[in-house]
């Protein structure tokens, strides 16, 4: 490590350097004193360089300003070592990624192809079998020992490998349309040190396809590569193009902060997974606040969770509209319930309020004479229920290092013990002993009834409520004895167009029927909590809590 501090105003040389090679510019800032207001241009920067990557922190990234009295300000830093680690982290994984793929493995990585006879397999099929072999050997060569693979037909000898891997991973015989009688196997895995990792067969089946879809599970065997996550967010309604130009009439709930939040230190990509289909190279996938899931997508999740994937959701029951001078809320269809319950797990239709709280600007009438007046007044919120370390999963990492979260109208989980047997249950985030719940939509206080937090609660319906839990182990499909739901695009696209051994037209499905141990299904019961129009509360009201919430998911990304 080589540390320097350099002043650029008194170094034109390197002044000119940091301009047009690191876009380092200073920045004005305004002077007054009893007599006079001047300008002066400032450098705080930090470079973080590595290779040919870098990455520059400014005073946006390092600085927090809090305004205490009008006329008081404390400036400080804002979480350095976090902020400098991170951009290290970054900067090292990148230049890293364009290097040796297998100079991060540290075990020996064995690719296991459980794939039929070529007569047995479409056409198409049997000749991408041929650049599967020919990849492996070519990745073994350059691999200096790191990978090996083997290539076995399930149905031979008596059906022994079927068995097995009906067993073991939930293989069963793939098909390409709904009546076509013919059954194969075109399964891939890759497995080292005790972890699997199934490939997924490519979209296009090409050698290249299939170069990016093992390098993708490769780079899950590795410490040295940036990971990739798959984002799912409610698609945008329509919106008046006039309005939207002032900032107003986008609707819908927004997620960019979360994004250039995972943006910095992963490679992050959108998924609305309506194809049926999980991104090749996620790692990760994560639901935001997902609305009226259709066959495919729940399949797609479904799918990448018997993978031995982790499924990350933001959801709940409710949905809370707002705007400067209104808060509504609203009944939510996520279409997750019955794929929730398949797995143990259920989320009850109200909403929690404690009186250990975050303060928020909500909208309050006041009558002046013959008028109301409308005004945003700070106040305690108990739908914003503040979780502080006794509410936290002890020492487990997901929590690690935050004090304090908020949940932002969040929704009680159940967790059914005995579907959940033999799985690892973390209970993540709970609401306090004096908590209670509400179905009611109603979220704006009423002061007139209830003096001090505007809702109330009868003392015997008080206690605490679990908020976000993690689980761990091995999981059965949703769709165990069912159809693939792409069978019938695959049946539909087939009688429109007879050329239905183009490899275009080829739909290669099945139902994988139980996970690997390592899948997990993380579920933070809110919407709201890391939505734009959230945070963006938070901070105005004067607080920072919302870094935490951004933490938050951070931990549990870093966690799986």
């Amino acid at each position: 490590v080589r540390a320097e501090f350099i002043d650029p105003l008194k170094n034109p040389e390197l002044e000119k350097e940091a301009s047009e090679k690191y876009g380092i510019k200073p920045v004005p800032l305004q002077v007054s004193d009893k007599y006079q207001a001047s300008l002066i241009n400032s450098y705080f920067n930090i470079l973080i360089k590595y290779g040919d990557q870098y990455e520059v922190l400014g005073f946006q990234d390092l600085i927090e300003v809090q305004a205490r009295k009008e006329m008081q300000l404390d400036v400080a830093l804002r979480n350095p070592e976090y902020d400098i680690t991170r951009s290290i982290k970054k900067v090292l994984y990148s230049y890293q990624g364009a290097g040796d793929l297998f100079a991060g493995i540290k075990h020996p990585v064995r690719f296991n192809g459980y794939i039929s006879a070529e007569k047995e397999l479409p056409e198409v099929l049997a000749k991408f079998k041929g650049e599967v072999r020919s990849l492996l050997a070519e990745m073994k060569e350059t691999s200096n020992g790191r990978l090996d693979f083997t290539i076995k037909d399930p149905s031979a000898s008596g059906g022994t490998v079927a068995r097995f891997i009906a067993e073991r991973y939930g293989f069963r015989p793939m098909r390409v349309g709904l009546f076509d009688p013919s059954r194969f196997y075109f399964y891939m895995t890759l497995e080292s040190d005790r972890q699997i990792v199934i490939v997924p067969l490519p979209e296009d089946l090409n050698k290249e396809a299939l170069r990016r879809s093992v390098e993708a599970a490769l780079k899950r065997f590795s410490s040295s590569f940036l990971k990739t996550i798959a984002l799912y967010t409610p698609p945008a309604p329509p919106s008046n193009p006039y309005m939207r130009q002032f900032g107003m009439g986008g609707g819908g709930k927004q997620f960019e902060m979360l994004r250039e939040t995972l943006g910095q230190t992963h490679n992050l990509v959108s998924a609305d997974l309506s194809n049926g289909r999980m991104p090749d190279d996620a790692s990760l996938v994560i639901l935001a606040a997902p609305e009226k899931l259709d066959e495919n997508q729940l399949f797609a999740m479904d799918q990448f969770l018997m993978k031995g994937g982790t499924v990350i959701l933001m959801s709940s029951p409710f949905s809370v509209a707002m705007t400067r001078t209104s808060l509504s809320a609203s009944n939510h269809d996520s279409g997750l319930k019955d794929w929730l319950d398949h797995n143990g797990i259920a989320l009850e239709e109200s909403m929690v309020l404690d009186p250990q709280n975050e303060r928020m600007a909500i909208p309050v009438q006041r009558r002046l004479g013959g008028f109301v007046i409308e005004e945003l007044r700070m106040v305690e919120y108990p739908y914003f229920v503040d979780v502080r370390s006794k509410g936290m999963a002890g020492e487990n990492s997901l929590t690690s290092g935050l004090s304090q979260v908020t949940l932002n109208w969040a929704s009680p989980i159940v967790v059914d013990e005995k579907k959940n047997e033999g799985r690892k249950v973390i209970t993540l985030l709970k609401s306090s002993p004096k908590s209670w719940s509400s179905r009611s939509t109603d979220v704006l206080p009423d002061y007139r009834l209830y003096e001090r937090l505007g809702f109330g609660a009868a003392d015997d319906t008080r206690t605490q409520h679990l908020l976000a839990v993690a689980i761990e182990g091995r999981f059965e499909s949703f769709y165990k004895g069912k159809k693939s739901p792409l069978l019938d695009a695959a049946e539909t696209k087939t009688k429109k167009d007879a050329k239905d051994k183009d490899p275009e037209n080829l739909v290669v499905t099945s139902v994988i029927e139980r996970s690997p141990q390592s899948a997990r299904i993380i579920l933070f019961a809110s919407n709201e909590f890391l939505t734009d129009e959230t945070l963006r509360r938070s901070n105005r009201g004067g607080s920072e809590r919302y870094l935490n919430s951004l933490q938050l998911l951070e931990n549990a990304v870093d966690w799986s």
